[in-house]
């Protein structure tokens, strides 16, 4: 049978299709590439998961353009009401080391915000979306866990974690961290440093549909399909802690201006 584009069904359910099929695609090749070293497994798991979605969106929605981590960017997307904004594979190290935490990720942008978003976390066997995100549980634990970037924890996040206060939780991927976050497994994401608009959109996405507070280190608003698609910083966390989290922040920020200031006089 030949599928049409509304054989698909909703957005949301074509995002959360496709991310199934390039997660299970993944899980595939990692056990197939096992006695690779971990170079070529970050590579076939790129070039695999890349091709599986690229095929999907192209049979699923034709129409729409698409901003890939592992494709040329194609700037007419600037000139489109639609675009899917992906991370076919979010954490390749992760991935290539055999360790769980990482993801996949497929977004929709629509005239000027995020429209529908699946993110797929394959070593759980879950797809979360933006139709049917987790509830939030309450938080019981007797510290606060606030997540960070296994290889590049921002000084930021040190202060935050230290003013909420809360213990400091090294992950893998972005999507990751913020899944647990989405979860209840940890309670604040803050990195700085900057990030791809794919590294963020579709668990931003299902973060803001769950209820989550989700924004730039100083509290602006995210932005998705810009010119250059980078992202300097960003925060999501529990909607009671925005407040105490970004205060930290920018009392670091504060700190740092101070302190560019006083170098500037010696």
């Amino acid at each position: 049978m030949q599928l049409n584009e509304s054989s698909w069904g909703s957005d949301v359910a074509v995002a959360a299709l496709v991310a199934k099929v390039a997660a299970v695609r993944l899980l595939l090749v990692r056990g197939r590439t096992r006695r690779l070293n971990v170079d070529q497994r970050k590579r076939i798991g790129d070039e695999e998961a890349q091709r599986s979605i690229a095929r999907a969106l192209r049979r699923a929605r034709p129409a729409d353009a698409v901003l890939s981590e592992e494709a040329v960017d194609d700037h007419t997307r600037l000139e489109r009401s639609r675009v899917w904004i992906v991370d076919p594979l979010d954490g390749t190290r992760e991935y290539a080391e055999g360790r769980s935490d990482w993801a996949v990720h497929v977004a929709l942008w629509e005239d000027g915000a995020l429209a529908a978003a699946a993110v797929a976390l394959p070593a759980l066997g879950r797809v979360l979306t933006t139709s049917s995100p987790p509830i939030l549980p309450a938080q019981q634990r007797a510290r606060l866990r606030l997540v960070v970037s296994r290889t590049r924890p921002p000084e930021v996040a040190r202060v935050v974690a230290r003013s909420l206060p809360a213990d400091v939780v090294a992950m893998g991927s972005a999507g990751y961290k913020i899944a647990a976050v989405i979860r209840g497994d940890a309670d604040a994401y803050v990195h700085a440093g900057g990030q791809w608009e794919w590294d963020s959109a579709a668990p931003v996405a299902v973060a803001q549909a769950a209820g989550l507070h989700a924004s730039r280190v100083d509290g602006a608003s995210l932005h998705y399909n810009q010119p250059h698609p980078w992202q300097p910083d960003l925060v999501v966390c529990r909607p009671e802690l925005a407040e105490r989290v970004l205060e930290a922040a920018a009392s670091y920020d504060e700190g740092l201006r101070a302190e560019s200031l006083l170098s500037t006089q010696d």
